[in-house]
Order: C-alpha cells, then structure tokens, then sequence
C-alpha cells in the first residue's frame, strides 16, 4: 500500500511549478472572498454583474469558482469595482 502524499496547498499537485500553483492559489483565494461578498449581498444575477462591471456569464463563472477563467489582475479589477481594496501580504513558504 502506497503512503497518500502532502501537499502545502490543492494547487500544488496540479500545478507545473511552485510559480503557478501560487498564482492558482491567491487566484482562488480572491475569487472565494468575492463570490462570498456577493453572495452575502443579496442581489440577483443581473445585479451583482451589473456592481462588479462583469457580464451575467462572467459572474457565473465567478459564482461558480471557475478559476481558471480569471487573472489576477481581472479579480482585482473586481475587487475594486465593489468599493474594496485588496491587500498583498508576503511570508515565507
């Protein structure tokens, strides 16, 4: 029997390089925090497109955790669009 492996993060066993699986994560864990803003709002579809200057089919993407259909720099846009402001914090790996 085979000891299951660990990993530091989800994305890191999909990712090609430490790199990538930090972009995916940070990715995610923007992505996560938005949708959880919208969710928390109340607002329908159309709404919450409309206050994060997206389209209904982007923010289903987002709804849905579609990371992969988002830069970085499309979530901060996002972010920035609903009146926040997002804060980069570095530590060791």
């Amino acid at each position: 029997m085979r000891k299951a492996d660990s990993y530091a993060s989800v994305w890191d066993p999909i990712a090609n390089a430490a790199e990538h699986a930090a972009n995916l994560h940070t990715r995610s864990e923007l992505l996560e925090k938005i949708a959880d803003i919208v969710q928390q709002s109340g607002w329908t579809d159309a709404d919450a497109a409309s206050h994060c200057r997206i389209s209904q089919m982007r923010m289903d993407d987002l709804l849905c955790g579609r990371v992969s259909h988002f830069s970085l720099d499309a979530l901060v846009s996002i972010a920035t669009a609903l009146s926040l402001r997002v804060h980069v914090e570095l530590a060791p790996a």
